[in-house]
């Protein structure tokens, strides 16, 4: 095996561009793909992701990417095996779903056909052994997909009376004058409305997220332990969601409406997320007494 083919070690020093890299290849097809998705990527920036709700897309974007690039050296080790059927079957498919979705303006399909476009590239140029390496990247960009609105809808506003009668009933008992009327908490003399980024799906989607980031991270190949851990995302989500809502209320009640408004309204968008890997990785302990952190050997 050359050097070229030597799969890198950790501690390695490695180039930033493999040896032997494509650089008319790579201009082209990054070309085409900033042609194809430009648009609909500057769309979301106005629109979607301007918003709380669905704010971490860019985020998660620039994370596949940057998951893609650690795995640069490894992907250029493989010898050239194109898929070519699986490959341009799946292309054509991928780039009619974003014809689809331009044409009649379905955000959805034209961002999530860019996964399969991507996936099949990787396949006409190195064949299905890429994707092994690749599978989880490219899972990843599934979190970037906006959420159809019907959904968002139907799941956010049940979320949001569960997260508000939780906490409203948290804060009583503590001995707050805390009511609630549907998503409406008073507290004091002041009304607050939970609304969707504060309770809703898209923040619960974004922590799951962040959970399969960190499983990743983590090398973990128990699939048990991973499904569990998964699962209990959620829960843990609901609770990160009602500590968020408790604090806004207890900063509106002590300290007035601009406060809980202002600065402080943002920053518990941090605890929130805080709050839920704080409980992730208690979870992920007690997981361990019970699975074995089963973890695949890095190379």
């Amino acid at each position: 095996m050359t050097d070229a083919q030597r799969p890198a070690v950790r501690g390695e020093h490695q180039p930033l561009v493999p040896s032997g890299f494509d650089w008319l290849a790579f201009c082209i097809v990054a070309a085409g793909l900033v042609m194809l998705y430009g648009p609909a990527y500057i769309e979301l920036a106005r629109t979607v992701w301007a918003t709380d709700e669905q704010g971490h897309g860019p985020i998660i974007l620039a994370v596949s990417a940057w998951l893609i690039f650690r795995k640069r050296h490894d992907v250029a080790a493989l010898p050239g095996v194109p898929a070519q059927f699986a490959g341009w079957s799946l292309l054509v498919l991928s780039l009619f779903l974003c014809v689809v979705g331009l044409s009649q303006d379905i955000i959805m399909f034209s961002i999530s056909s860019q996964i399969g476009v991507i996936a099949s590239l990787f396949l006409l140029f190195r064949g299905w052994r890429a994707l092994r390496i690749l599978w989880f990247p490219l899972f990843f960009m599934i979190f970037m997909i906006p959420l159809p609105e019907a959904l968002v809808a139907a799941v956010t506003g049940p979320l949001k009376s569960a997260v508000s009668a939780v906490a409203s009933n948290l804060l009583y008992s503590l001995g707050y004058p805390v009511g609630r009327s549907g998503v409406v908490m008073t507290v004091g003399p002041y009304q607050l409305l939970v609304a969707d980024a504060c309770a809703g799906l898209n923040s619960m989607f974004t922590l799951e997220a962040l959970g399969m980031l960190y499983m990743n991270l983590m090398n973990y190949t128990n699939a048990k332990r991973n499904i569990a851990l998964a699962l209990l995302l959620v829960p843990t989500a609901f609770v990160a969601n009602i500590v968020r809502v408790m604090i806004l209320v207890l900063v509106t009640y002590h300290f007035g409406d601009e406060a809980g408004q202002g600065f402080v309204h943002g920053f518990a968008g941090m605890v929130l997320f805080m709050v839920a890997l704080i409980l992730m990785l208690v979870l992920d302990k007690i997981l361990g007494l019970f699975l074995p952190a089963q973890r695949r050997a890095a190379q």
